[in-house]
């Protein structure tokens, strides 16, 4: 959420942001949340200085009452009477244009960052850099749930019995597998500063309008019937949450924290559900990393977290790239993306396995994550990116692993989490 003094000050940079991010759409909101703003402000005014006169009022009826002037004191105290009525109603105004421009404000987007580039939609995302060189072995290799039923680690019938489409079994040798994975993405993460944490798997409506937008709520977020909770979509929704109203001493900063978490996610919207695949699912587990911070230290920070990400997927021999977001692929509290994409030898093309985050001020402003400076309070800025999210993870492990006998390498990292095992075979 944008701060409302920058929107008054700046309308016209407010206004080409909404271009850049292709919502022409929300281009009357600027101007109407200003002309709510100042309503609400001169509502308050108002009120403030009826109750300095009502103080003064109040007092003028005590020494009147003193005096003996009993009739002069009646009519102060009609005045009064009458300003409490009209102070009563401004009051309702002001807390009504309060919610009012609130509302507008959550649903204008952060300034994106002027290094981002313009573009509609994700087509338009731009390669940065590849690290690894992408293999196409000779052999042909199967889709991911061929290869996982050949281990008997996958049951999508059972699955689907019991919950649907976009849920699955992992057995034996796969299971264990993601397990080893998570564990791996959480001593590496671990050996690099962060600290450990499992965060609560729900959350409250009032954190999930702070860490994101309503279009994200609406398209992700499972509620919890008849109660004011709601499954986490990735754990950074409550890790950022963990901070809520509070004001950190800027010496404690940064906060670097890594997180595991189931994930669920309704995917509204989304297309492609396939039946026999773990590419988009309901539930899925995941490793985070979340930076709490100072405004100066976000673009630092940002390169370091995604850049951890590329590292862990080059040590299990992973090729992947990385992709500046465009301005219509942001989310409307992110001003700058970088998503992290690994190489599937069998669609010889990259996909999606993690995306980093700044998000300046945007989140910390609508939770009140304050920090107490040398020169006073201010909003930290907050930044989150994915370390693993098996099994999509597993997908890019399997396919860039895999021999032409059906069996599984191991890279050395991996192996004290298999029981030192060097190959899983079929």
């Amino acid at each position: 959420m944008l701060d409302m003094k920058f929107v008054r000050e700046n309308p016209d940079v407010v206004k080409q942001n909404l271009r850049n991010k292709f919502q022409e759409e929300k281009l009357p909101l600027v101007d109407e949340v200003i002309e709510l703003d100042a309503k609400s402000r001169a509502a308050k005014k108002e009120a403030d200085d009826l109750r300095a006169a009502r103080n003064k009022l109040s007092k003028q009826i005590g020494a009147l009452m003193g005096q003996g002037k009993k009739e002069e004191a009646e009519a102060v105290k009609k005045q009064v009477t009458a300003d409490a009525e009209r102070l009563a109603a401004l009051e309702k105004d002001e807390a009504e244009l309060t919610e009012r421009v609130t509302e507008i404000m959550m649903r204008i987007p952060n300034i994106i960052d002027p290094s981002v580039p313009i573009g509609r939609d994700d087509s338009e995302n731009v390669e940065v850099k590849r690290y690894g060189e992408p293999v196409v072995p000779d052999f042909e290799v199967p889709y991911h749930t061929d290869i996982m039923e050949r281990f008997h680690g996958i049951d999508l019938d059972a699955a689907g019995k019991v919950a649907g489409n976009g849920f699955y079994y992992l057995m034996g040798d796969i299971a264990r597998l993601h397990s080893a994975v998570l564990a791996y993405a959480r001593d590496f993460m671990i050996d690099r500063g962060f600290t450990y944490c499992v965060p609560p798997f729900m959350i409250r409506s009032n954190v999930v309008t702070g860490v994101m937008s309503f279009a994200e709520m609406d398209a992700m977020m499972y509620k919890i019937e008849g109660e004011d909770l709601y499954l986490i979509g990735t754990s950074e929704h409550s890790m950022i949450g963990k901070f809520i109203d509070t004001i950190i001493p800027e010496e404690e900063l940064p906060k670097t924290l890594t997180s595991y978490s189931p994930c669920f996610r309704k995917e509204k919207g989304a297309h492609g559900i396939e039946e026999r695949g773990v590419y988009r699912i309901h539930q899925f587990e995941k490793q985070e990393m979340i930076v709490v911070c100072k405004p100066e230290e976000s673009p630092m920070w940002f390169d370091k977290l995604w850049q951890n990400t590329v590292d862990l997927f080059r040590s299990l021999d992973i090729p992947v790239r990385t992709l500046e977001c465009c301005s219509g692929d942001l989310a409307d509290l992110k001003v700058k993306s970088i998503d992290v994409e690994a190489w599937s030898p069998r669609q010889q093309k990259y996909f999606e396995v993690g995306s980093c985050s700044n998000l300046s001020d945007a989140q910390a402003r609508r939770l009140k994550i304050r920090v107490n400076g040398k020169e006073g309070r201010y909003f930290a800025h907050t930044l989150n990116n994915t370390v693993v999210a098996p099994p999509r993870m597993l997908i890019a492990f399997l396919e860039n692993n895999l021999n032409e006998d059906g069996s599984v390498r191991i890279p050395t990292p991996l192996r004290p989490y298999m029981g030192g095992a060097e190959m899983i075979r079929p």
